[in-house]
């Protein structure tokens, strides 16, 4: 049973299924894709001894949360049958659950079945990137096991979403989303939220760059707010030199600067491929934060 988690981490300690975790803000939530067509790491650990591996490594080099796909949700990606996706992840889950118990498991699906699955062999987040637009009774879902929900704001789905998206305003409709679901997902009895506003669902270069300076609109809801920019197209485009954007393994220094800034607007969580580095960035972060001046 899930305790009292802190809306905007603020207190810095939250308690979780009986893990007692001491978490600076913000918290990094680490990727893990066990399918064979993700866009960055996809094939790398299907296995669930490689899968294992890496958690192992990721909760070392920081994370505080693992973020567990059986699904590619990059732009076209074939959708997969609900059994499929549970069979990849649901295993990783109850192994992981089993050999780390002081870390948070997050299950990245739309499908009720898998995220039903996943909660039962101990994953304590939901991650809907579509933010119940698939799959409602995901709301009633996280209320009966009390687990977090994270809403993230996309259009379309994954085979149609960057065919030419367009928004009168970005962030107003944003945040208009963010309205309307989190007040569907309360409205289910959910008490534990976080917010993502999507960066490379449905966006163009320009439309993530201003999500990113413009990131807090979305903390009025005093939810935690998740900022996703690792590896992304964006920044392949925003880096791309005379052979075209830059390729998918090149762009770690794009990604810490799209998250620094995310920090400075901010973010509370950043969901990452390279652990280590931006753990060592977000103390960086931390370490100046401290002697700024109130106010300025």
């Amino acid at each position: 049973m899930v305790n009292n988690i802190s809306r905007s981490f603020d207190n810095k300690r939250f308690v979780l299924s009986g893990k007692a975790l001491a978490v600076s803000t913000p918290a990094i939530m680490g990727i893990l894709n066990v399918t064979p067509d993700s866009f960055s790491d996809g094939g790398r650990f299907q296995q669930e001894k490689e899968a294992l591996e890496h958690i192992e490594r990721m909760a070392t080099e920081g994370a505080h949360i693992i973020d567990i796909g059986g699904e590619s949700t990059r732009p076209g990606a074939v959708p997969v049958s609900e059994e499929e996706e549970a069979s990849r992840v649901v295993p990783v889950i109850r192994d992981a659950a089993r050999h780390f118990p002081e870390v948070l498991l997050s299950v990245d699906t739309t499908k009720y079945s898998v995220a039903k699955k996943a909660l039962d062999a101990g994953a304590d987040i939901v991650n809907d990137i579509s933010g119940l637009r698939f799959e409602p009774r995901l709301a009633e879902l996280c209320a009966e096991y009390q687990a977090i929900l994270v809403i993230m704001h996309s259009i379309g789905n994954p085979q149609t979403m960057q065919n030419q998206p367009f928004y009168s305003d970005l962030i107003k409709e944003i945040v208009t989303f963010f309205h309307e679901k989190v007040d569907q997902a309360a409205g289910c009895g959910v008490k534990q939220i976080i917010l993502d506003p999507g960066i490379g669902f449905g966006k163009t270069v320009e439309h993530n760059l201003k999500i990113i300076g413009d990131l807090r609109a979305f903390t009025e809801f005093g939810y935690p707010v998740l900022a996703g920019a690792s590896r992304k197209s964006f920044i392949g485009h925003v880096l791309a030199g005379q052979n075209g954007p830059r390729e998918v393994g090149n762009r770690l220094q794009g990604t810490l600067a799209a998250h620094y800034h995310a920090l400075m607007n901010g973010a509370s969580i950043l969901r990452v491929h390279d652990v280590r580095e931006a753990s060592d960035m977000v103390k960086m972060y931390s370490a100046i934060s401290s002697f700024e001046e109130p106010g300025r």
